[in-house]
């Protein structure tokens, strides 16, 4: 385990998902401001995400044709972009195509990151883990972020949010000249090790298909949560948009205590351990958001949901590239973009119905799509390559000889 170039690495994804997370949080004053129905905004949210997710198989075939460094720096700088734009504009289409160029720039970071990052951090279920923990700080973060500068001053100050992606670029810029100045070697990513002819194996579609029919399940409560989560506590539980903005917060970063937790299990008893039980505890937590009464049990159930959630996270990204060892990029592009991508196209017709018939009916709803996706995860399987994971001592990042 490379911890410096993980750890670097970690901190790219932060900057990336406050991008991410930006969006959702940036939908309530939106709403409020230009008078967006629930539809309008679900819309949005389908711009970032569903866009995002269709143009990542794309980008992942790119990292595993070379090694494509540009794509991390310019992945969070273009999303930065398309975020700190959208408030200066008043048209709602040129909104949704910023929100869309920012779903690209999202897409072209995470393959090309992913795979560096499974580099830097070997075999170990933690070290993805810890990857994936930088992105759920950054949703985190992005909702008090945004609450602060957009709540503050107003939608207009939207730009004051690309800051954080402009200094990330110029520490990319002087990353690689600083390792070498200190003598370190720098990981290539999965792809180049394998070009090199370290792992011949056979990808399993169909297994991976198993597996990308789960992700979309489990997609379409994820995106739903992120974007109505906060909107549940103000129309419904008739909290402030404050209030709704912390509930957010506190669902975003439960995921990284359930993330942190699900790659210790992965290597501790098994990535599918970690997978079923994040399933199964999920489902209740889901209802219990849906069914909340007061906005004490939606905290509890909202930071339920989130942890468990995130239990399979890490699990699934390796699962992926496992299931596809010849491809990691492309298997990390097709399970994180367009399964999440067939996960978005349900939010136009979950914002429909949350007009039509209010949100508690929606989130309701959503509990009972959920119960497929737990019974298919229920029955994955580990690839028959694949080794059992170990938990592996973090070293320095001194050069191999």
């Amino acid at each position: 385990m490379k911890r410096g170039q993980l750890g670097f690495l970690t901190s790219t994804h932060l900057v990336d998902d406050l991008y991410q997370g930006a969006i959702p949080a940036l939908l309530p004053f939106l709403m409020t401001e230009r008078g967006y129905s629930y539809a309008a905004v679900s819309g949005l949210a389908f711009a970032a995400s569903g866009i995002s997710s269709l143009f990542q198989p794309l980008f992942g075939f790119i990292a595993d044709r070379s090694m494509r460094t540009w794509m991390v720096p310019v992945g969070f700088c273009v999303a930065a972009l398309g975020v700190s734009a959208a408030g200066l504009v008043d048209s709602y289409w040129i909104t949704w195509s910023l929100f869309a160029l920012s779903g690209i720039g999202l897409a072209a970071y995470h393959p090309s990151a992913t795979s560096y990052a499974r580099a830097a951090g070997g075999s170990s279920q933690t070290a993805m883990s810890v990857f994936a923990v930088g992105g759920t700080f950054g949703s985190a973060l992005a909702a008090p972020v945004v609450a602060v500068v957009i709540g503050g001053i107003g939608v207009s100050a939207s730009w004051l949010l690309a800051i954080p992606a402009v200094i990330f670029a110029l520490l990319w810029a002087l990353k690689d000249p600083w390792m070498r100045w200190r003598g370190h070697e720098i990981v290539p990513p999965l792809t180049a090790v394998r070009a090199r002819g370290d792992s011949v194996t056979v990808d399993d579609w169909l297994g991976f298909a198993r597996l990308a029919a789960v992700i979309v399940g489990w997609s379409i409560p994820f995106i739903a949560i992120n974007s109505m989560v906060a909107l549940h506590a103000e129309r419904d539980l008739h909290e402030s948009k404050a209030v709704g903005a912390a509930v957010l917060t506190v669902y975003v970063a439960a995921q990284v205590i359930g993330m942190l937790a699900g790659g210790w299990i992965g290597d501790r008893y098994g990535r599918m351990t970690a997978i079923r039980w994040g399933y199964l505890l999920a489902l209740p937590a889901l209802a219990g958001v849906a069914l909340a009464p007061s906005l004490a049990v939606l905290f509890v159930c909202a930071a339920c949901f989130g942890a468990a959630m995130f239990l399979p996270f890490a699990a699934q990204v390796t699962l992926a590239q496992d299931y596809l060892p010849n491809r990691p990029g492309t298997a990390s592009g097709l399970a994180l973009g367009v399964a999440i991508a067939a996960g978005g196209l349900f939010m136009p017709a979950l914002g429909w119905l949350a007009d039509v018939h209010g949100l508690p009916l929606t989130l309701l709803v959503l509990v009972f799509i959920f119960v497929v996706p737990t019974a298919l995860a229920l029955n994955l399987r580990n690839p028959r390559h694949a080794e059992p994971a170990q938990a592996t001592p973090a070293t320095s990042d001194a050069p191999t000889r």
